[in-house]
């Protein structure tokens, strides 16, 4: 990897799977103007790059080894917040974009978008705008235009960040040590998020979360 310019936009890459850090890190570096100047493969590692590297702008994965990119990128904006961040997540864009957002991102492409649709999204960022699809931002300016949108939201949505991730964790099998021991929290801590989630979600027991939980995993790896 070569040293960015002093007139160069540096770039952080931030992806758990080495295959696709090395792609976005190539498309990156194929742009006039930009450099990576580091790639990350989980939050821990990020936040030292982000010290040492002090990149302009980051482009994140939403899932990071067990970690949650919206934790990164919140992290980001209270201690660099002149870095830009483009999140780039197989995630799905209507339960994650806005999360995002909120979270301090500038812009949201899916990794399922064709190349240019990132190119677009990575200069726009860059540049301080922000990048989301038409599908998204239709969807976003309706809930905004539509009386009563807030209570039109699916479960889903309902669900904080921090639930949504032991939602996830529970699609994935693991049960509430492990998870637990995975988010650095208490087991009692896991218990009463799965409380929350139940009574946001509507389900009467464990076994309905567990099966609503992994419906929805599957889901998400066919988009």
């Amino acid at each position: 990897m070569s040293r960015p310019t002093a007139t160069e936009t540096r770039v952080l890459v931030v992806d758990d799977h080495p295959f696709m850090r090395r792609g976005l890190a190539q498309t990156i570096n194929d742009q006039p103007g930009m450099q990576v100047c580091g790639e990350a493969g989980s939050v821990a590692e990020a936040l030292l790059l982000m010290e040492s590297a002090q990149p302009h702008l980051a482009v994140v994965d939403i899932s990071l080894g067990g970690s949650s990119g919206i934790d990164l990128i919140k992290a980001i904006r209270e201690k660099w917040p002149d870095t830009k961040v483009l999140v780039s997540s197989m995630h799905d864009e209507t339960l994650f974009a806005e999360r995002s957002l909120r979270a301090g991102a500038l812009g949201y492409v899916d990794k399922g978008a064709p190349p240019d649709a990132f190119v677009t999204a990575l200069k726009r960022v860059n540049s301080g705008q922000v990048y989301l699809s038409d599908r998204m931002t239709g969807r976003m300016l309706d809930r905004v235009l539509t009386d009563g949108a807030h209570d039109q939201r699916s479960g889903i949505d309902k669900l904080s960040n921090r639930e949504l991730q032991v939602f996830e964790m529970i699609g994935k099998g693991m049960v509430s040590k492990q998870i637990a021991a995975k988010l650095g929290l208490s087991p009692k801590t896991v218990e009463t998020h799965r409380e929350h989630i139940k009574g946001k979600l509507n389900l009467n027991n464990a076994s309905e979360l567990t099966r609503h939980a992994v419906q929805w995993v599957l889901e998400q790896g066919r988009r």
